[in-house]
């Protein structure tokens, strides 16, 4: 059964007028999406609509993710999920109420006990639930996202008139919470994605004039692949991708893992920070070379790779001061890390060939050790007068 919404339902203004407040004031403002499902179904059932589940699907900005879901249950906490891209969220969505409004233009409401197990791949798991009746709003986002919020109650009423009424009347003040909380969730997960934790923070706030620039000690570590050049001439550039993508999954996690932040991917390389904790430089230092270990343990666990080559990886470590901000000209801008110490861990990731070592350490990074590493000699990097000792694990 399709709804209209130009049916001829008794006024519930009041109602509606109330929960409209609520949704582009206290809901708007929470900025939680799970937050302001849970408070509207709540405040639905306290007028008398008898919500058991609440659902919001939404298209998610997100390099792994096709979409986020959320579930309200009644007396049972939300469920929030994020659906991975691939054929089962296709098939799944092709086989879904949602489908039907994102084309109809309009709601959509069933009877579960009528309506037959392949109708819809969500019935069969409605009716096991003990829901009864079902409706499905479309949500459409000015970016041209198509999203959906649903209502199923198990009362044997369903939703009657007034219930439906209501419903209709809160979409489209819905619509523009959920368009605003999913517009700050999309943009905070995208800046995390291309810039890392602590800079998409400093963006959000606001510290994006250009020349603005914050001062950190850290432990650095700087990683690149041995003969990228050779290996790539031979083939294409999605199978470039395509092995950068398979080494950087050998070098993100343990970096990740072990409280690091990836500052900034370059072409086969990247650097990452590990952050003092307080007077404990040790600790940042140790978790530095443990992801370094772990990820070159990994590289070397790969068996080749489908274009015949094998990858290797050097990977140098430093302690000192990264100083990172926002550079660049005009209206485009690009938040780096600069300074002496930043350069000096790229000069000392060069001699991982020269020396054939896949993992060496400045004096400044070994100091900091709870273990005493083995020195290779002092060596002169480009750009600085002074040698500089050199060791490795």
């Amino acid at each position: 059964m399709e709804l209209s919404s130009a049916s001829a339902i008794e006024p519930v203004d009041v109602a509606v007028a109330g929960l409209r407040d609520w949704l582009l004031t206290d809901a708007r403002l929470s900025a939680d999406i799970s937050r302001a499902i849970a408070g509207l179904a709540d405040r639905l059932n306290a007028e008398g609509v008898p919500v058991d589940r609440l659902t919001f699907a939404a298209e998610a900005l997100h390099s792994e993710h096709a979409a986020v879901s959320g579930t309200w249950i009644k007396d049972d906490p939300g469920v929030w999920k994020l659906q991975a891209y691939g054929k089962e969220v296709t098939a799944g969505y092709a086989h879904s109420p949602q489908r039907v409004v994102h084309e109809s233009g309009r709601p959509l409401a069933f009877w579960i006990d009528e309506t037959p197990d392949d109708r819809f791949g969500i019935v069969a798991d409605l009716r096991q639930a003990g829901y009864r009746h079902y409706v499905c709003f479309p949500i459409f986002f000015a970016n041209g996202h198509n999203n959906a919020v649903t209502f199923a109650t198990r009362s044997t009423d369903g939703f009657p008139p007034r219930a439906f009424a209501l419903l209709e009347g809160l979409i489209p003040s819905l619509t523009a919470t959920l368009e605003i909380l999913s517009g700050y969730k999309s943009l905070d997960e995208v800046l995390r994605i291309y810039v890392g934790d602590e800079p998409h923070r400093a963006i959000l706030a606001g510290r994006i004039g250009r020349g603005q620039v914050s001062r950190i000690r850290s432990a650095i570590l700087f990683a690149d692949m041995r003969g990228y050049t050779r290996i790539t001439s031979a083939i294409d550039p999605e199978q470039a991708v395509q092995l950068l993508n398979r080494y950087f999954d050998c070098l993100v996690p343990p970096i990740e893992a072990e409280g690091g932040e990836v500052m900034k991917y370059m072409g086969d390389g990247l650097m990452a920070i590990f952050r003092d904790r307080g007077d404990d430089t040790g600790a940042a230092a140790q978790s530095a070379l443990t992801a370094a270990t772990e990820a070159l343990a990994r590289i070397g666990q790969i068996d080749g790779t489908p274009f015949g080559a094998t990858i290797r990886a050097g990977i140098a470590l430093h302690h000192g001061e990264a100083a990172y901000g926002n550079v660049g000209s005009g209206a485009r801008l690009d938040f780096t890390v600069v300074g002496r110490d930043v350069n000096l861990t790229s000069r000392l990731a060069q001699l991982n060939k020269v020396l054939d070592e896949p993992l060496l350490m400045s004096r400044a990074f070994s100091e900091h050790l709870w273990a005493n590493p083995h020195p290779l000699g002092a060596f002169r990097l480009d750009g600085f007068e002074d040698a500089i000792e050199v060791y490795r694990p």
